[in-house]
C-alpha cells in the first residue's frame, strides 16, 4: 500500500501524540516480558504493525497505530495482584479497550482490535478484520521476541530500543 506524505505525516504525529502523552506513559510503570514494560511492548507492537499493514491493499492504518499502541493499556501489573493472574490473558483485552475508551475516546473499530488481539487465548474474540489480524499477529511476534530474550542482553539494550521506538518510520 503507498501512503501519501500527508498520511505519512498524519500518522507519525498520531504516534508522537501517544508516545508523549502522559497518560499513555503509565505504561512504563507496568512491567511485560521479560524486564520489558507495556509502553516499550506496545510501541513495538505498533513500529510492526504498521509495517506490516503497508503491505496490504486497503487497511485503516490509523487504526492499526492506535490499536497497536493501546492493546495492553490495562495498567496495572497482573503478576502482583493474584485475583487478576489467573484471568488476565482472557481480561486485559477488555479493561484495554475500557480504559483507551475512557482516556482517548477510540473508535468502536479500534476497541474491537484491542479486544480481539490476544485471540486464541480469548477464543470469545476472534480478530474479524484485516487490522485485527495485522495487531494480533505483530503483537504476538513481539511478545516471542521479548520473552526468548534474556534479561542480562534487554538491559544492554534497553536504550537502543527507546531510540528505535521514538520514531514511527525510523
Amino acid at each position: 500500500m503507498k501512503i501519501t506524505e500527508t498520511e505519512k505525516k498524519e500518522l507519525e504525529e498520531i504516534y508522537d501524540f501517544f508516545f508523549n502523552h502522559e497518560k499513555a506513559s503509565k505504561m512504563k510503570e507496568v512491567e511485560m516480558h521479560r524486564g520489558s514494560n507495556t509502553f516499550i511492548h506496545s510501541f513495538r507492537v505498533a513500529k510492526l504493525a504498521v509495517k506490516r499493514g503497508l503491505r496490504h491493499k486497503k487497511v485503516n492504518l490509523k487504526s492499526i497505530l492506535i490499536a497497536s499502541i493501546l492493546h495492553d493499556y490495562y495498567l496495572y501489573d497482573w503478576r502482583r495482584d493474584s485475583s487478576k493472574k489467573k484471568r488476565h490473558g482472557r481480561s486485559h483485552p477488555y479493561i484495554a479497550a475500557s480504559n483507551a475508551k475512557v482516556d482517548f475516546d477510540i473508535t468502536e473499530d479500534v476497541q474491537k482490535i484491542i479486544k480481539s488481539h490476544m485471540w486464541p487465548i480469548n477464543f470469545k474474540e476472534f480478530p474479524n478484520t484485516k487490522e485485527a489480524r495485522i495487531v494480533n499477529l505483530a503483537d504476538d511476534s513481539i511478545a516471542l521476541r521479548e520473552a526468548l530474550t534474556s534479561r542480562k542482553y534487554k538491559a544492554k539494550r534497553l536504550e537502543k530500543t527507546k531510540l528505535y521506538i521514538s520514531n514511527l518510520f525510523d
